[in-house]
């Protein structure tokens, strides 16, 4: 069962630092280096040097680089009174406020201790794949820092809601600790220290299963963390047997999963009839308008018909869009290309969209294998590259990797540019398409969900000794 424990966590003294909202980031994977840079900028105790510390041409393998620079960073600031440790065992209760589509949200939850469980042996599972580049980034940092500096995001089934009212109770009328991002999404924090309503927590918590929502990489990262301690003989209720979970509930009004599309390089051009033509008997294809600026309306169609069979694609060779449905003849190819999958796997839009558009049905045009045929990564790859420095291994080179972005101003503006042959809009996995797959020990294609917002770096570390 997950075990949850309060623990005093590592905070920043607003007295020392100002606005909070000055010091937290994103989490790592999505800072690209722009805004890695407008970070830095921003204040010299952002988070963002610790949880993605640049990297500078004096950078050795041993003592100068920026996991070591994170470390001592860490160490000064906890020295200072830049940062100081709870004086009691807390949970801390996290609301995020945000918009989306005209309308006002809060997705609620709370941060803990999870006792690790590896993947396949308790009830914390996972969804995505994982790949040895980010891990091995993350181990360095956790290594030299001994601390869980993000937290990963966890969800559980609580029809009745029973943790988070017990919290919400406890800190009802209570001020929070509040940061508002560039996007607007409002991040409040409140610790509670309330040994009884830690212990209601924990105990409400204790038999149900927690599905990484996102993080896969740190929890992998902190499982190896522990292994490593393991070797050394740590104690059963040493730091390193737990990772910084938020846990927000399943049923939670505030959980939003958006779409995440997909611009492909270096794929040979096609046009709308070359690409029907590809996709054969497997898919009925009907043209969708013409020119990038037609993503929205695309997007609105596939929206209307709640359809992970629809799958809108652009060919830039004759800047053309075309709605491609899945048939039954290529659900019974699906079934014979991907055997190896649970039916409910095979029915995923991003699963059809890799594994029998890319890798079947435009495999002769030169394409080669895509992401689906190789282990997936946790978070944009993109930005992780660029900004970690750290390449990510690719066991195939035939096919760059698609970049991934979740607004159609984006798509837009990526296929006007000019470095896309093609683009596809697909729906996102669902809540319950976590929560099934997960149980049945399938891990879907990177980017199937896209849980927004983002939960923000910086609110509370958890030492790890």
């Amino acid at each position: 069962m997950p075990e949850i424990h309060a623990f005093r966590g590592i905070r920043y003294d607003l007295g020392h630092v100002g606005a909070l909202g000055d010091v937290v980031a994103p989490p790592y994977d999505v800072i690209g280096p722009e805004e890695q840079e407008a970070l830095y900028r921003r204040h010299p105790n952002n988070v963002v040097r610790l949880i993605l510390n640049r990297m500078e041409p004096s950078d050795d393998d041993e003592v100068n680089n920026r996991y070591t620079r994170a470390a001592r960073l860490l160490r000064r600031w906890r020295a200072d009174g830049v940062l100081f440790t709870e004086a009691d065992p807390a949970l801390y209760v996290y609301h995020q406020v945000f918009e989306h589509q005209g309308a006002s949200y809060t997705r609620r939850g709370f941060m803990a201790r999870m006792r690790i469980s590896p993947f396949g042996e308790g009830l914390v599972f996972p969804h995505e794949e994982t790949m040895p580049g980010p891990k091995m980034d993350r181990l360095m940092l956790m290594t030299t820092c001994k601390a869980n500096l993000s937290q990963i995001f966890g969800l559980y089934p609580d029809p009745k809601t029973e943790a988070q009212r017990r919290l919400d109770e406890a800190v009802a009328g209570q001020m929070p600790l509040e940061a508002t991002d560039r996007l607007g999404v409002a991040h409040r924090l409140w610790p509670v220290t309330d040994i009884d309503v830690i212990a209601d927590v924990a105990a409400a918590m204790g038999p149900k299963p927690v599905f990484v929502a996102d993080g896969h990489h740190r929890y992998e990262t902190a499982c190896l963390y522990r292994e490593h301690q393991r070797q050394a003989g740590m104690t059963p209720d040493h730091g390193a047997n737990f990772v910084l979970t938020m846990f927000v509930a399943m049923e939670d009004p505030g959980l939003i999963v958006l779409p995440t599309h997909r611009l492909f390089p270096g794929v040979p051009e096609l046009t709308a009839g070359e690409l029907a033509a590809r996709l054969g008997e497997r898919f009925t294809c009907a043209p969708a308008g013409e020119g990038p600026e037609k993503a929205e309306a695309v997007w609105e169609e596939i929206e209307t018909r709640d359809d992970q069979g629809t799958l809108g694609l652009y060919t830039a060779q004759d800047r053309r869009w075309t709605l491609a449905t899945v048939t039954p003849a290529g659900r019974a190819r699906m079934a014979e290309i991907a055997k190896d999958h649970h039916p409910e796997w095979r029915e995923l839009g991003v699963a059809l969209l890799h594994r029998l558009v890319m890798d079947d049905c435009l495999a002769a045009a030169g394409g080669g294998p895509s992401e689906s045929s190789q282990p997936a990564a946790e978070e944009t790859a993109s930005a992780a590259s660029a900004a970690n420095g750290t390449p990510s291994p690719s066991p195939s080179q035939e096919l760059p990797r698609p970049e991934y972005v979740h607004r159609l101003d984006d798509v837009v503006a990526g296929l006007r540019s000019g470095a896309f042959p093609l683009a596809a809009l697909v729906m996102p996995a669902t809540v319950e398409h976590v929560r099934t797959l997960s149980l049945m020990g399938e891990r879907m294609p990177a980017k199937s969900t896209y849980f927004f917002p983002k939960l923000a770096s910086g609110l509370v570390i958890n030492p790890l000794e």
